[in-house]
Order: C-alpha cells, then sequence, then structure tokens
C-alpha cells in the first residue's frame, strides 16, 4: 500500500448497521478519508443480499474496509479470496476478535490512517461446507458447546456487550456431549466430547489465548476437541495458554482438550450440533468440512510483516 498517494485511492466501505451498536465512528473515518483525497464509496448491507453482490466490481477498489462484526469480516474476506485486495477489519461488531487478532486501533483516524498507508499481511482463510454450501470464516468455526454459548449470548448481547459471552459461557453448567467422528487429512479417529472448535486465529475475548501456537499463517488450521465436562473445567488449560506465551514453563494441566493441527478435517456426530462461524450462529448442523485456504487474504494492520503469528 505504501508508495501510493491518497488521491490514488478508491475505496469500497461496506457497513453493517446490525453489527454491534451500527458504529457511527464509520462515518467519522469516511470523513478523514475524504478530507485526505480518497475517493469513497459506502455500501450499506441488508439482509439476506449475499457478500459476493457488493463485491462483484471489487476490481475498481485498491482497498476495500468491512465494518461490522467478525462475521460481516469473514464474509468480506470470503467473497476477497485470492483476489490480492487488502481488507480492513473494522471493528464495529461486539466482539471483534478478527480486528483484536490484527491489533487493529479503534480509534477511526488511525484506522483511516491505516487504509491509507498502513502494513499488509497475507494470512489463512478457513472454509466449511455444510450440504454442499461453501462458506468462509477467518477466526474460527466450531460445533457443539460453543455454537451454544453463542445462541445463548444474542439475548444478552444489546445490554452486556462483550461480556454477554462470558455470562452465557457460565451457563453451560452441563452441555451434551456426544460421539465425534474425525477424518483429519484423510484420516478417521473417534472421539468422545462437547464440542469440536477449528481455529485459523490464536486470540479470543480480551487477547486471552484459545490454545498456543495457533498461527494463521502456517497454512494449517488447528482443531481442538473439548471433552466431556462444563465449560468451568477449562479454565486451567486457559491458564496453560496464558503461560506458554508468557513462556513459564511447561503446562501444569492437561486432559480437558484434544488439540491436532489439519488442512482438511470432516466432522460428524452422533447427535447432531449446531454449528457457528465467527460468532454467527447457523441453522445447518453437523456434519461439515473445514479445510484452509492458504495465504487466501491480505488483511490491513499497523505493522509492516509479511506472517502473523497470534
Amino acid at each position: 500500500m505504501t508508495g501510493q498517494t491518497p488521491p490514488n485511492k478508491r475505496i469500497l466501505v461496506l457497513f453493517n448497521p446490525k453489527s454491534g451498536k451500527g458504529d457511527p465512528t464509520v462515518l467519522q473515518c469516511i470523513e478523514f478519508l475524504k478530507a485526505a483525497g480518497a475517493i469513497v464509496e459506502l455500501r450499506e448491507l441488508e439482509k439476506d443480499v449475499p457478500m459476493a453482490t457488493y463485491l462483484e466490481d471489487r476490481a475498481s477498489f485498491d482497498v476495500v474496509v468491512a465494518a461490522g462484526g467478525d462475521g460481516t469480516v469473514s464474509s468480506a474476506a470470503y467473497a476477497l479470496r485470492y483476489s490480492n485486495i487488502p481488507l480492513l477489519a473494522y471493528p464495529a461488531g461486539t466482539a471483534n476478535l478478527i480486528a483484536q487478532n490484527l491489533e487493529l486501533p479503534e480509534d477511526p483516524q488511525a484506522l483511516a490512517g491505516l487504509v491509507l498507508d498502513g502494513g499488509v499481511v497475507r494470512v489463512d482463510l478457513g472454509e466449511i461446507e455444510v450440504r454442499g454450501e461453501k462458506s468462509g470464516f477467518a477466526m474460527l468455526a466450531g460445533a457443539g458447546a460453543d455454537a451454544s454459548m453463542i445462541k445463548d449470548s444474542e439475548e444478552l448481547k444489546p445490554r452486556f456487550g462483550v461480556m454477554a459471552y462470558v455470562m452465557s459461557a457460565l451457563r453451560q453448567v452441563n452441555p451434551p456431549r456426544t460421539t465425534f467422528t474425525l477424518t483429519v487429512d484423510g484420516e478417521p479417529r473417534t472421539v468422545e466430547g462437547i464440542g469440536v472448535m477449528v481455529a485459523n486465529f490464536g486470540k479470543a475475548n480480551y487477547g486471552l489465548p484459545i490454545t498456543d501456537d495457533i498461527s494463521p499463517s502456517d497454512g494449517r488450521l488447528t482443531v481442538v476437541v473439548l471433552k466431556p465436562g462444563n465449560l468451568l473445567r477449562f479454565l486451567p488449560n486457559l491458564i496453560d495458554s496464558v503461560r506458554a506465551k508468557l513462556n513459564l514453563g511447561d503446562p501444569m494441566f492437561s486432559g480437558n482438550l484434544d488439540t491436532f493441527t489439519a488442512r482438511e478435517i470432516q466432522v460428524e456426530a452422533a447427535n447432531p450440533f449446531p454449528l457457528q462461524y465467527d460468532g454467527e450462529l447457523h441453522v445447518e448442523t453437523t456434519p461439515f468440512v473445514a479445510r484452509v485456504l492458504p495465504g487466501a487474504i491480505r488483511f490491513v494492520t499497523p505493522a509492516r510483516k509479511t506472517a502473523l503469528n497470534t
């Protein structure tokens, strides 16, 4: 993005007014961009209109800004996959985990500055396939306990914001368990659990790690099987992840999670489980297939580096 003066920048802003509280700072960001001489087009997203429809003329723009929650950002990223067009994950939703993983600021003027002359990092995307229909995710897809948590959080988000996810997790006292049949890069395995998560980025709410050593630039997805029990029993694993990030030694706890990497994983469950990808709950249930799309998207970032570790 460097070496191009602001007047040459054609910027497409995709705004989801239903995300978060309909963040008004997006309009402030647009004013900063226009004041710098950029040409900006704003498109407001509408329900049931495919993201690809808004990006049919994507080649006409130098940068795309997706202003909304993680679902909005991942939908835009998937529609832009392998187009080489940089995407800014504007944090206008509730949790904004993708923006957190990219270490983006929240100030609209600072975000405008990144659009005009920020760094760009190429990262992997995930693709999820359910009954022949394909969608993309940048952060995380999952079946079971995490999807149930997101479902329960919907009624709480308007009042409590990001804390709704924490409150919902505390409600999962006795989540249902099932037998998962997994096919991992062609190899079958069977596990008991309350959920399966497939992660691309590594940081969850408040910047806490999902587990250690997740990289969105390694051409692989990290699969986490949540073994039977309530969600509170996974707090020790969170402590282990934090310790690993801080290089504080070997894990103190183990046995609650089964973690491995894969390029493609098929997930079947003895009992149908709800699905979520990037915070959006979907009516589809297991089975599903998740696969990595290596280096599929270029995200705008504050740092100038070629790969990203989270």
